[in-house]
């Protein structure tokens, strides 16, 4: 029988969800906004809002879905996950409660010092911006400033890197949040590791290194990600197999602490000297980098669904031993002041070898135009990250660069050579 999964979600991330299941199964999508890639490569696409559970549910009934995926972050937090389970459509995404492992930072770090993960890094909460400021006077060292909820990845200030004692006390009272996170600053090199999770155990994928700020050599404002890279192998340049090995158990330590738990649990880590610490997890793939795991993943995405659905053995994952450079391209002004209602010509053709992927433009009778979030990326898939970055390089004039911005280093010799050189200088 072949499956009919339906996709919840708009952006980049969902449009590698749809090209990796879309040869094998009856696909449908729905999303606020409309994917021309995930249109194109979907059997039907219904425009709705993806935080409205009953909305979806009853879509995913109509087109007779036997899975669904749920891409971003907000539809698991209104509980969508949920909402298809009790419909008896299964859901590969967490619930809203287990979905807090990212949706509540707070609680994320709690569940890790009582559940006795390593990599957990010291911190407190707050609720009261004011208890917050005293800790930080107090506090012998820089600190990560964290919102306790959802901000797009754009909510972090990092003592000592963007901000000094006193910014990140005015950004606490400017921005007035419900709740605060404050943590130990990390020193390394960031990395993420993906897994598939279901039945209590997982499957894990390659390394990935996404790039936040904004700006060529990491400056400027965090965003949702400019562009990630990964390696042929399933560490990246500056690591050891030891230190991938390290994330993996820090990983299994979750899941066995996560009962019941379903979808997929994304570590973003940093490599320090002690070993891989958690900067956080997320409760889906990442956006970037389900656009680097994705593509290279060789095992069919259907079957490690069915066998989640069916209370199976996850089948062990297999990967083409290949790099990848994936390179957003995003509306001028982005993360802080982006333009919004761009119309973009792409021109797909001159892709040449790279995989196209867009992300949050929204198609309209008489073309693509920008929303106020990230427009598409180009991904180059090859034998070496040197090989991989000049395929997205070249296929970036796709819609040229009128109107949106780019990040042209990720994955450039020289970048990478700073992540290697910066490892060894710690580890000296």
């Amino acid at each position: 029988m072949t499956e009919t999964i339906l996709l919840v979600g708009g952006g980049g991330r969902e449009h590698a969800i749809a090209r990796a299941l879309a040869p094998d199964v009856n696909l449908y999508a729905c999303a606020s906004n409309r994917n021309p890639g995930i249109a194109r490569l979907a059997d039907g696409f219904e425009s709705l809002s993806e935080t409205d559970p009953e909305a979806i549910v009853a879509y995913a009934e109509e087109v007779g879905a036997t899975v669904a995926v749920v891409g971003p972050e907000a539809p698991l937090a209104a509980g969508v996950a949920d909402a298809l389970d009790e419909a008896g459509i299964y859901a590969f995404g967490p619930h809203a409660e287990e979905a807090r492992i990212e949706t509540d930072k707070a609680f994320q770090r709690r569940f890790m010092r009582d559940a006795g993960i390593p990599g957990c890094p010291d911190f407190e909460t707050f609720d009261d911006d004011e208890e917050a400021c005293a800790f930080i006077d107090d506090y012998d060292g820089d600190l990560v400033v964290k919102p306790a909820g959802l901000t797009g990845g754009k909510g972090v200030v990092v003592m000592g890197d963007q901000v000094d004692a006193e910014g990140a006390k005015e950004y606490i009272r400017e921005n007035d949040y419900d709740r605060i996170v404050l943590e130990e600053r990390l020193i390394g090199e960031e990395f993420t590791v993906q897994a598939f999770v279901a039945n209590g155990e997982f499957r894990a994928t390659p390394a990935v290194q996404d790039h936040k700020r904004a700006y060529e050599g990491d400056e400027g404002p965090n965003t949702g990600g400019m562009g990630s890279y990964s390696d042929a192998t399933w560490a990246l340049p500056f690591m050891t197999e030891g230190d991938y090995d390290a994330a993996l158990d820090i990983l299994d330590a979750t899941v066995s602490a996560l009962d019941g738990y379903k979808g997929i649990l994304y570590g973003q880590f940093m490599l320090t000297t002690e070993g891989p610490k958690v900067i956080e997890f997320n409760a889906r793939f990442g956006d970037p980098e389900a656009m680097n795991t994705l593509p290279v993943l060789e095992t069919k995405f259907v079957d490690i669904l069915t066998a989640a659905r069916d209370g199976e053995d996850l089948p062990e994952l297999a990967f083409a031993a290949q790099a990848t450079v994936c390179k957003y391209a995003v509306p001028d002004g982005y993360p802080e002041n982006p333009t919004a209602g761009t119309k973009v010509e792409v021109d797909e053709e001159s892709a040449g070898d790279a995989l196209l992927y867009y992300a949050s433009v929204d198609e309209r009778d008489d073309g693509i135009y920008t929303t106020t979030s990230r427009s598409f990326a180009l991904v180059g898939v090859a034998d070496t990250i040197a090989e991989a970055e000049e395929i997205a390089e070249d296929a970036l004039a796709v819609a040229g660069e009128d109107g949106l911005h780019i990040r042209h280093d990720i994955g450039k010799a020289d970048l990478v050579q700073r992540r290697i050189d910066h490892m060894e200088e710690l580890r000296r």
